[in-house]
């Protein structure tokens, strides 16, 4: 398993030359954790959970494999819709959405079969997969149409040895949200070629106004879905490992292997962080809606200047997100010549600008890059700044000049 285990985003990120300009403060627009700058707190509250799950010493000790079934039952709660019920049964407690991707990948697929994944699309899709002798088949994303599935690519894709789709939904890293309308058409085709929906779904409600949140399991009665989820993107709390498996399943198709072999794996790790667990019932419950609302007020409004600044640099070409925490920046490579690919690109606006984004060939898909934005409002600004500075001094026009006017 080990020589098969690549990450794609480390191996690229490695591989760059990442000298920051000595004059210019770094700013990170790479890493998709929303606590790194010290501005987006976790609520009161939920701290306040967790310092009391500490004090009543009741979360000391081991936990059921699949976790403790009143938290499962405080996520039952508080997923559960008239369209897609849950109960304590349904869920399954990891150590983050990552764990959770790795269960749900190992119990539908096996050896030398292939999975579907996004592309772009988060690349431990392709390091779990591949650790485990199952193939990555890409289906297309269409930036031109807000980022959905190009359907028709997607079904090409599908054979007798295709063990399940992932479909990720808001999206990292494009930061889509998919309408009610394309998510029952993703369903009609897993429906028609009787495959199951591995759901990444770790961005759940984290969507701009205007725009609406579908769960994939709210939407059919019959296609078989195991959503992953998990506190950290939403609560802001990556850190604390909490994740879990919702299984959606109304004919019984996951009854004899899948559900007994999710409880199987589990037992490998012994499940996420009891202290947690304890709290989970208070956070899930006592959350206010203040507090997601100004989370996304400040992800919205970074989106609003980045998308607005680096839509007037010429060469540029953002994509308006919706929801999750990511803007995906195209680049026009031919105006840029001396750059071979985004990589190159990356690097160099790293050591003469000292601003780093993901090239997006971490993501596979080339000549775009993608921007976080949880950063600090006035940390975004300058960097926006900077790469229009860095564009203008690399792009070229079409008689060969250097500059931009």
């Amino acid at each position: 398993m080990a020589k098969n285990t690549s990450n794609p985003i480390r191996k690229i990120v490695d591989g760059m030359k990442l000298t920051p300009n000595p004059n210019k403060e770094m700013i990170a627009l790479s890493i998709g954790d929303p606590t790194v700058f010290g501005n987006l707190l976790p609520a009161e509250v939920v701290n306040a959970a967790v310092v009391e799950s500490v004090k009543d010493c009741k979360h000391n000790g081991y936990a059921p494999s699949v976790g403790y079934e009143k938290a499962r039952q405080a996520v039952a709660d508080h997923y559960s819709l008239p369209s897609a019920p849950l109960t304590s049964q349904d869920v399954i407690f990891a150590s983050g959405c990552s764990s959770a991707l790795d269960l749900a990948i190992s119990v539908l697929a096996n050896e030398g079969q292939n999975i579907l994944v996004p592309r772009p699309g988060f690349s431990l899709y392709q390091t779990l997969a591949n650790s485990l002798g199952i193939s990555v088949r890409h289906y297309d994303l269409l930036p031109d149409h807000g980022w959905q599935i190009d359907l028709g690519h997607m079904e090409s894709l599908l054979d007798d040895h295709t063990a399940a789709i992932v479909v990720n939904n808001p999206s990292n890293p494009c930061g889509s949200v998919f309408s009610q309308e394309h998510i029952k058409d993703i369903l009609k085709i897993a429906d028609k070629n009787k495959v199951p929906i591995i759901a990444d779904e770790i961005y759940a409600h984290f969507v701009f106004p205007g725009h609406e949140y579908f769960s994939m399991a709210s939407q059919t009665e019959d296609v078989p879905i195991i959503s992953a989820g998990g506190l950290t993107k939403r609560y802001l709390v990556p850190g604390w490992r909490m994740g879990w498996l919702t299984i959606h399943d109304r004919h019984d198709a996951f009854k004899n292997e899948i559900r007994p072999g999710l409880l199987a794996l589990t037992t490998r790790i012994l499940g996420p962080n009891t202290l947690i667990q304890g709290a989970l019932e208070t956070i899930l419950t006592k959350t206010p809606q203040e507090f997601f609302d100004s989370t996304i007020a400040v992800v919205k409004a970074n989106a609003d200047i980045a998308f607005e600044a680096l839509s007037k640099i010429p060469g540029l070409k953002p994509v308006m997100p919706s929801g999750a925490m990511y803007m995906m920046v195209g680049i026009d490579m031919e105006k840029f010549p001396e750059f071979h690919d985004d990589k190159e690109f990356a690097s160099a606006m790293v050591t003469e600008q000292s601003v780093f984004c993901l090239p997006a060939q971490c993501f596979k898909y080339p000549d775009y890059f993608r921007v976080v934005l949880t950063v600090p409002q006035e940390k975004l600004q300058v960097a926006c700044e900077r790469i229009e500075e860095f564009c203008r001094d690399h792009y070229t026009v079409t008689n060969g000049a250097n500059g931009m006017e």
